[in-house]
C-alpha cells in the first residue's frame, strides 16, 4: 500500500515481471555455470553445474592400486562420493549468491525447492 493511497497495480505488475526475468535469467546462468569439487588431495575431482547436475568425474591414475583392486575400487568409491559432495556444496554456494538476493526481494521467504 502506498501511504495516501492507492497501491499502483501497474509498478507492482512490473517489479513481478521483472523478479520473474531476473530470476530465470539466474537459474540459466547456474545451469551453464561449472563448479568443481575435488577429493583425496586432487585424486578425484568432480564438476557440476551451479544447480547440482553432475557432467564431469576425472580419477587420476595415481588413485588405483593394481596390487588390490577390491581396496581400490572402494577407495576411488569414497573419492568420487567426496568429490560430488564437495562440488554440490560449492553450488549451492553458488546458488546462495546468486538467488539470494532475489528470494529476498520477494520478501526474503526463500523460493521453494531451493535449499535457503
Amino acid at each position: 500500500m502506498i501511504p495516501g493511497g492507492q497501491p499502483n497495480m501497474q509498478q507492482l505488475l512490473q517489479q513481478a515481471q521483472k523478479m520473474q526475468q531476473d530470476l530465470a535469467a539466474a537459474q540459466q546462468e547456474l545451469a551453464e555455470t561449472p563448479v568443481e569439487g575435488s577429493a583425496g588431495g586432487g585424486l578425484v575431482k568432480a564438476t557440476v553445474t551451479g544447480s547440482g547436475e553432475l557432467t564431469g568425474l576425472v580419477i587420476d591414475p595415481k588413485a588405483i592400486d593394481t596390487d588390490s583392486a577390491e581396496e581400490t575400487a572402494e577407495t576411488i568409491a569414497d573419492l568420487v562420493l567426496a568429490a560430488v559432495r564437495d562440488a554440490n556444496a560449492s553450488a549451492q554456494q553458488l546458488q546462495q549468491q546468486k538467488l539470494g538476493p532475489l528470494a529476498q526481494g520477494l520478501g526474503g521467504g526463500g523460493i521453494p525447492g531451493l535449499p535457503f
